[in-house]
């Protein structure tokens, strides 16, 4: 089943810390909704372990994100794939930073690909679900930027 996400989200912090975060893999292991290890495998990739409840279905998953195509501190590809008890899961997104009236604007625009159990929640809830995921995923980050600026 494919899925597109893609979004906006504006931040308090300057662009060289942003762009810091989003390539700290410590930051993104806390951000990322029910990622319960991400392990360096070699320059920007990383297998990660996840435990997540898609809508009334919860489980494990295991997969390999990993970053490329960056243009520092302005652009950079995600690419992310796992397979577990919840089905299996593709995606690819790109996100550009750039500043806008004292803040940082983050846009992001991706598309993947889930098959197996997961999918079987239908496409309306699906979007419902990575939604949720991902604004929780945004949450925790704007935590982490205030941590820092602490």
């Amino acid at each position: 089943m494919k899925l597109d996400i893609g979004g906006e989200e504006r931040f308090e912090a300057s662009i060289d810390r942003i762009w810091s975060m989003v390539n700290d893999p410590a930051v993104l292991q806390r951000c990322i909704p029910g990622c319960k290890s991400m392990t360096e495998t070699g320059p920007d990739q990383y297998k990660i372990e996840l435990n997540l409840k898609v809508a009334s279905v919860g489980g494990t998953m295991e997969g390999a994100i990993g970053l490329s195509e960056k243009t520092p501190p302005s652009r950079c590809r995600i690419q992310v794939e796992g397979a577990g008890t919840l089905g299996t899961g593709k995606g690819d997104a790109i996100f550009e930073l750039r500043e806008e009236g004292g803040q940082v604007v983050m846009k992001y625009e991706g598309t993947g690909d889930v098959g197996g159990l997961v999918a079987g929640v239908g496409q309306r809830i699906l979007k419902g679900v990575a939604k949720h995921l991902i604004g929780k995923f945004f949450t925790a980050f704007r935590g982490e930027i205030q941590k820092a600026a602490a």
